[in-house]
């Protein structure tokens, strides 16, 4: 699949376009989209209780409107006492920023390695190639146990396993697509006169395969939340007390019979990341289609 380069028209206008030929379902993924980065940029405004503060007195209270609710935990506590709605705040916050970071890092990762194997060829692309096929094949998530138990759970740690995800998607995209440019007139012209291939990478090439790095970019968000999250429930993710929302389904999951809203916020979180993200990644592939079929 090809895709063209984003139109030249001012960001606002762009996105006014976009937002009047979306449908129904895709508005409401923007708009919860946007719900959700709100939340999580003004968490620590937003939410009433700090998110690791225990109180005994008070855990596993239900949501208000709920009998034993107490006055101000909106959703409830969990088993420490805690604040749920705080927690999610804050658990939200930290799954976004770590999603961002490592489909970032896989970005420069897998776009580097599919440029280099777009404008070099031979045996260097041969290997990268290679080793694309071997990540494809082989079930991430079994990579990913391997390092967090070799390299443990840092911050950093998870990032980088993070952005190890899902480099060979962009590898084969930017490759896919570098290797279509390269045959183009204008490439030619470059080369004519005297372009060396830094100045036809970052002028010629790198332009004109924005389209399908934000796509991919998109679509690769959902995927890392939910690699995120499934680490953190198995308890190889962010360790407590700081939150993920993966950590407080997987921290959660015991006292689903008797105190089921500690699950029930950070699951719903997780859903609609997921539901937005997908939603929005398609309609931007679908609206590069329409523009690829009418150039």
């Amino acid at each position: 699949m090809t895709y063209p380069a984003l139109p030249s028209t001012s960001a606002p206008a762009a996105a006014l376009q976009l937002w009047r030929g979306a449908d129904v379902i895709q508005k409401a993924a923007i708009v919860i989209g946007l719900s959700l980065v709100i939340l999580a940029i003004f968490a620590p405004l937003i939410a009433p209780f700090d998110p690791n503060a225990q109180s005994l007195i008070s855990r596993l209270r239900p949501p208000l409107g709920f009998e034993r609710a107490k006055a101000g935990y909106l959703l409830g506590t969990d088993e420490l006492g805690r604040d749920v709605f705080s927690r999610s705040l804050y658990g939200l916050r930290l799954t976004l920023m770590l999603a961002v970071l490592g489909a970032t890092l896989g970005l420069l990762i897998g776009g580097s390695m599919g440029l280099l194997a777009g404008i070099v060829g031979g045996r260097t692309e041969a290997s990268i190639m290679a080793a694309v096929d071997t990540q494809i094949a082989v079930p991430f998530t079994l990579i990913a146990l391997f390092l967090l138990a070799i390299l443990g759970s840092s911050i950093e740690v998870i990032v980088l396993v993070l952005g190890l995800a899902g480099w060979e998607q962009y590898a084969r995209i930017v490759r896919g697509e570098v290797k279509r440019l390269m045959s183009m007139p204008f490439i030619e012209a470059a080369r004519a006169a005297g372009a060396g291939p830094l100045r036809i990478a970052r002028h010629h090439l790198l332009p004109n395969i924005v389209s399908p790095i934000v796509v991919q970019f998109t679509l690769s968000l959902s995927n890392i939340v939910l690699l995120e999250s499934t680490l953190s429930f198995l308890g190889l993710g962010v360790q407590p007390p700081t939150a993920t929302l993966g950590s407080m389904v997987g921290i959660g999951r015991d006292y689903m019979p008797t105190a089921p809203w500690i699950v029930v916020a950070p699951a719903m979180m997780i859903l609609l990341i997921t539901f937005a993200v997908q939603i929005l990644g398609d309609w931007l592939r679908d609206s590069a289609d329409v523009r690829l079929r009418e150039r």
